[in-house]
């Protein structure tokens, strides 16, 4: 969790919230969710917040780390000597798979430069370059997406590579690389069946796609919180709620013995009607509960509290200019919290659903890499997608 907290910590500054000196070891830190709010960053021996994170865990929060990027950037120190745990990831030689290497020259071409390595083992010479013909590295494409789903902008993006890495580049091609990196690792990870349990949550949200609000649909298993699936309709009818519903029994071949819904009444028929529910044949059917409140026994606090993870990257973007855009957002967002999110217990939910994808510390990189290696996904056209 260090990871994700340094990464916020980094994205506090980056957005221009600039902390407020109070004295030599006292900061007032913005908070980001109450904008009349703020933390008290301390630092005499130790560090310390006044923040809930801090408080209850007793570690390094995100407006700790905010505070120690600010002070970095402000006395000078060259911000390529800031090293974010998140980016870094042990290289090895992609023949003999060895650790024993070391730097051997540089390889020049239109894209930049680029570090070439030997490997002391079996000689080969190589760059450790999983993603090729692109302006910058691998690393700094998995922290492009990192930050985009951790609620940046692009142009905030955009600023904090030249502020922090003196690495230019345009928002566009920004853009692009989420497009077309997140379409790749969705379509490696559609092949792995979750092994999930008995009981759906299932919700919709209002998203602004255009001039309009459209509904975002979505399906969480109980146990794992892994997201089954999502669908972007323009109503909420039966036939809508079906194509949800037809989405998340293609992920996980386990039916459910149980939906849990709001009060929608499109809900009452869409899952009798995809589930061919019969409460009197022998066979265990799908059981609805429905109008499920927030203190009751069985809720559905879950999939709110997915939806509140989204809003919170949602509102950055101000909505999506077409569906498809928001469809592509949409599953992006899901692959980031399958895969990439850690939960309190160090897991992900495709690790707790019995996805062992063996992702090493830098876990973009690494279901980036296991993607290009085992999938070809065309090139994505630069009017394919916008956000």
């Amino acid at each position: 969790m260090k990871n994700e907290r340094q990464i916020r910590g980094l994205a506090i500054i980056s957005k221009g919230d600039t902390p407020q000196v109070v004295s030599k070891d006292t900061y007032l830190v913005p908070s980001q969710s109450d904008e009349n709010k703020k933390y008290k960053v301390t630092h005499v021996q130790e560090w310390k917040c006044n923040c809930p994170d801090f408080r209850e865990r007793g570690i390094e929060c995100k407006h700790i780390h905010a505070i120690k990027f600010y002070l970095k950037f402000k006395s000078g120190i060259n911000i390529d000597t800031v090293k974010i745990e998140n980016e870094l990831n042990k290289d090895v030689c992609p023949e003999c798979h060895t650790e024993n290497i070391q730097k051997d020259g540089v390889r020049k071409n239109k894209n930049g430069v680029k570090q070439r390595y030997k490997c002391q083992g079996c000689g080969k010479r190589f760059v450790l370059e999983p993603i090729k013909y692109i302006k910058g590295s691998s690393k700094i494409v998995c922290l492009v997406m990192d930050l985009y789903f951790k609620g940046l902008s692009l142009r905030d993006i955009k600023d904090t590579m030249f502020q922090f890495y003196d690495f230019n580049i345009s928002h566009e091609t920004i853009r692009l690389w989420i497009v077309k990196f997140t379409r790749v690792m969705n379509d490696y990870t559609k092949q792995f069946n979750p092994k999930t349990s008995h009981i759906w949550h299932v919700d919709e949200q209002a998203v602004k796609v255009g001039k309009d609000f459209l509904w975002s649909w979505n399906v969480l298993d109980s146990t794992t919180r892994f997201l089954l699936a999502n669908q972007i309709t323009k109503k909420r009818e039966i036939n809508d709620v079906r194509k949800v519903l037809k989405k998340a029994k293609e992920t996980t071949e386990v039916t459910p013995n149980f939906v849990v819904t709001d009060g929608l009444r499109a809900y009452e028929k869409g899952i009798k009607k995809e589930f061919m529910t019969n409460p009197m044949c022998r066979k265990p059917y799908t059981k609805h509960i429905r109008d499920a409140g927030f203190k009751d026994n069985v809720n559905n606090n879950r999939v709110e509290r997915y939806h509140n993870a989204f809003r919170e990257f949602d509102k950055v973007r101000r909505g999506f200019d077409n569906i498809e855009t928001a469809q592509a957002n949409n599953e992006g967002f899901a692959l980031f919290h399958n895969f990439i999110h850690q939960g309190q217990d160090g897991l992900t939910p495709s690790q707790r659903a019995q996805i062992n994808l063996d992702l090493e510390k830098n876990r973009w990189l690494s279901l980036l890499k296991q993607a290009l290696d085992n999938q070809i996904t065309p090139e994505v056209d630069k009017h394919d997608v916008k956000t």
